[in-house]
C-alpha cells in the first residue's frame, strides 16, 4: 500500500506531460506549425514583441510555448514530472 500515492502521483504526472500540456498549448494557439493567426497564442507573441523592440526574447514564455507545442513535451521533462508526481502523492496519500 505504500506505493499508492507514489503510483498514482507518477500517472498525474505523466498524463499532464502526455495529454493536457499538449492539448492546452495546441487550444491555445501553439501549434506544429506554428502559431495560429487570430489565436491567443498570437496575441502572446504580439505584446512580447512589442514590449522587446520588435523581437520575442529566446527563453520568454512564448518561445517556450512554442517549442513545445511545435516539438511536443520531450521525454526528460516528462520523466521529471512524473518523479516530481510521485514525491507528491507519496506525501499527500
Amino acid at each position: 500500500m505504500e506505493l499508492v500515492g507514489p503510483a498514482i502521483g507518477a500517472a498525474i504526472g505523466i498524463g499532464l506531460t502526455v495529454a493536457v500540456v499538449p492539448a492546452a498549448l495546441y487550444v491555445m494557439g501553439f501549434t506544429k506549425a506554428g502559431i495560429a493567426a487570430g489565436s491567443l497564442a498570437a496575441r502572446m507573441m504580439s505584446v512580447a514583441a512589442i514590449a522587446n523592440g520588435g523581437r520575442v526574447a529566446a527563453g520568454s514564455l512564448v518561445a517556450i510555448a512554442q517549442s513545445l507545442g511545435a516539438a511536443g513535451v520531450p521525454t526528460s521533462l516528462q520523466a521529471m514530472l512524473s518523479t516530481i508526481g510521485a514525491a507528491i502523492g507519496a506525501i499527500l496519500l
